[in-house]
């Protein structure tokens, strides 16, 4: 872990540098791969999950048999903890919804504006040695809420053609309508133009490896919305002496278990915290099955000391971090003065881990610094907000004029004379 202290502002760009995430060298495999799949459908999807996957698929929907099996799989334990989950993040995504909005401007101007669903959504969910069943709950609850009537998911089976049973339980709890057996861009093109069995979709949710982010960056050019650009997952933690150097030591290996190419920082005002994080980081890590993916992730890792807690506010807002915790004396009073993050976590007793799994905020988030700009999926990420607007004849005659000399200014005369037909 590196540690830097009392760095000048001009140093802070580059020590802030998340690690190198270019998938720009992986577009011509993917394009190849969603040309095929364009052109071939399952065949195709079939053909690559055996290429890359070495998995021999028949049928890639899921089929309700295997969907009742693996509910008799999951521990009893484990359906409860879905459950309560499920409850938080259903009770926290329905207070975002929208009533229909109506204002008259002017005299007999009347303008609504109202949030209609997403016809179709795919809900990509990853396997393997981390299966994210978690990111069903986070992805398709509120898609549920917002009114989806399809939301079809995509993940990649195991050596044995299986499905995780954790992630059909909760898919099926959730109430996702198709489910299918196909990963990395095979399962991005699937759902980006359709097969003979994976229905096309509108919009593509979820995270994924480097092939998966540049097969949704290819596909959202011109055929499907994609939910935000993608990259590693992060956390910054903000601290100060009142911070519980275990505690902060296990929320920077929580997001380093991620994956090798996770970053972690610590930016505090405290030197003796630094040290005694270090030490928490190497006691810790040592029980971790996924240690060594830990060990790479800390290698990206920065352990930062500065002057004042407003250098701390200034550094944070420049990194825009994914996931912040501010484990300070005076955390709310921090917290207002944050603008760039995905979602913030405050106090002691506020793991990441939380968020991730189940108080009821998403954790599908802006990486990479998008938190300058993204939001976190949410409930507005599965709705259009379609506007409207109806006008009396003497409503024309309150407002025509306006029209019509701001189109003659644009010179746009054919706009002009939509007004003046209808006003004479």
């Amino acid at each position: 872990m590196n540690t830097i202290k009392y760095p000048s502002k001009d140093e802070w760009p580059e020590l802030l540098k998340r690690p190198e995430n270019d998938v720009t060298e992986l577009f011509d495999t993917a394009k190849t791969v969603l040309d095929d799949i364009k052109k071939n459908g399952d065949r195709a999807v079939k053909r690559f999950t055996k290429m890359f996957d070495g998995i021999e698929v028949e049928e890639l929907k899921v089929s309700r048999q295997e969907i009742e099996d693996a509910a008799a799989a999951v521990p009893e334990e484990l359906k409860q903890a879905i459950l309560k989950a499920k409850q938080n993040i259903e009770k926290f995504h329905s207070i975002q919804k929208e009533n229909e909005r109506v204002l008259e401007t002017m005299p007999g101007v009347v303008c609504r504006q109202k949030s209609v669903p997403v016809e179709k959504v795919g809900l990509y969910i990853p396997g393997g040695s981390a299966p994210l069943f978690s990111t069903v709950l986070m992805l398709a609850v509120p898609a549920k809420i917002a009114g989806c009537p399809e939301i079809i998911l995509c993940t990649p089976p195991a050596a044995d053609g299986s499905i995780n049973p954790a992630i059909l339980y909760t898919a099926d709890l959730v109430g996702v309508t198709g489910i299918y057996k196909a990963g990395g861009i095979q399962a991005i093109g699937a759902m980006a133009y359709g097969t003979e069995s994976v229905p096309k979709v509108y919009k593509i949710f979820g995270p994924g490896n480097q092939f998966v982010t540049a097969a949704k960056q290819l596909v959202s050019l011109k055929d499907v919305a994609i939910d935000m650009p993608a990259g590693p997952s992060e956390v910054l933690v903000m601290a100060d002496d009142s911070a519980v150097p275990e505690f902060v030591a296990a929320d920077l290996l929580s997001q380093a278990e991620h994956g090798p190419d996770s970053q972690v920082i610590l930016v505090t005002n405290s030197e003796q915290l630094i040290e005694k994080v270090k030490n928490e980081v190497q006691l810790q890590l040592e029980s971790l099955p996924r240690k060594e993916i830990a060990a790479k992730a800390l290698d990206n890792s920065r352990l930062i000391l500065l002057e004042s807690v407003e250098e701390m506010t200034e550094l944070t807002n420049l990194y825009a971090p994914e996931h912040l915790i501010i484990s300070m004396n005076n955390d709310e009073e921090v917290a207002e003065q944050i603008v760039n993050a995905g979602s913030v976590f405050l106090g002691n007793y506020t793991p990441e881990s939380a968020g991730d799994y189940a108080s009821g905020t998403n954790h599908t988030l802006p990486t990479n610094g998008y938190a300058t700009a993204y939001s976190g999926v949410n409930l507005d990420s599965f709705v259009k907000k379609i506007t409207y607007q109806k006008i009396t004849k003497e409503g024309l005659r309150q407002i025509g004029g306006v029209i019509e000399t701001m189109a003659a200014a644009e010179h746009l005369n054919a706009h002009k004379n939509a007004v003046t037909v209808r006003l004479k």
